[in-house]
């Protein structure tokens, strides 16, 4: 064999035995294709409701950056800020490194996501809008973070409470339901919402659920004619707002005269993460205490 020979034999040897780099490609939640040379090491979080899930899916200690209101678990506090969710630090999120961001479709502004699409970074866009969805996140958050098990099991997990919630309460008689995510200006949801899915998960209706918009504004003479049996309010933070008890001031209204007028605190029912499931289980006992009152026991 001739030394060009034996040469050029021994570069592919080289080339069978060494590893193939294999890329990571996923799907995100608006069908776009993510694509990574392989799992992230440093990812950057621009929602609360991110962060936890990736904690949840075993990544945080891939985490390098979270928005304001990323104060779960008490690890994400002392993470870096990069701004809010509606208002991004594109210069810290630049000398972050970061080689995967991770944003709110419907809560981040397109003008920052297009900014760090110039900037060569890979976005996945997470969207939930079911609870279904939100074990998928934590399986997909998972895979791009090489955390796949602790992902899968955090999913798993969820799907079993769940399904165990949904035993005892969605077939139940429903509680026609207003939820309230604001007071001025008053605010609502629709039944493509995520909490809606809480609602019927609990047996209950949501009174809005036909609307077009995703969180619409609605005035006091459309819930007066909706005149639902109860009204759930979260507000922002964990004191029950003063304005929910304001809907006294019809005594006609069904949900004041019952005294269905319950609140949730707002991490645990609006952000999109497996702590969801405790809100949850709120809302059916409200929803239950409510037909308990219908029933006269």
């Amino acid at each position: 064999m001739t030394p060009l020979r034996i040469a050029a034999t021994l570069c592919l040897c080289l080339l069978l035995a060494a590893p193939l780099r294999a890329e990571l490609v996923v799907e995100d939640d608006t069908g776009r294709h993510v694509q990574l040379a392989q799992p992230a090491h440093r990812i950057i979080s621009l929602a609360p409701h991110v962060t936890e899930l990736l904690f949840a899916a075993g990544a945080g200690e891939r985490v390098v950056g979270v928005v304001d209101y990323s104060d779960f678990p008490d690890a994400a506090k002392a993470l870096p800020r990069v701004g809010s969710y509606s208002n991004v630090d594109m210069e810290a999120i630049a000398a972050l490194r970061p080689d995967l961001v991770i944003a709110w479709r419907s809560g981040n502004r397109d003008a920052h996501l297009d900014k760090l699409a110039a900037l060569g970074i890979p976005v996945f866009l997470n969207e939930p809008r079911t609870l279904d969805d939100v074990a998928r996140s934590l399986e997909t958050f998972g895979r791009l973070a090489g955390s796949e098990q602790a992902g899968h099991d955090a999913a798993e997990l969820f799907r079993a409470r769940r399904t165990e919630l949904a035993r005892r309460y969605a077939k139940r008689p429903p509680v026609p339901l207003f939820y309230q995510i604001w007071d001025d200006p008053l605010m609502t949801i629709n039944d493509e919402h995520l909490i809606s899915d809480v609602i019927r998960l609990c047996g209950g209706r949501n009174v809005f659920g036909a609307l077009a918009q995703l969180a619409p504004a609605i005035g006091v003479e459309s819930v007066l004619a909706a005149d639902p049996e109860a009204i759930v309010a979260s507000g922002m933070g964990d004191a029950r707002p003063e304005w929910l008890d304001r809907w006294r001031r019809w005594p006609g209204l069904a949900a004041s005269r019952a005294g269905n007028l319950y609140f949730v605190p707002p991490e645990l029912i609006q952000r999109h993460t497996p702590r969801i499931l405790d809100g949850a289980a709120q809302l059916c006992e409200f929803l239950d205490a409510a037909r308990a009152k219908r029933d006269g026991r």
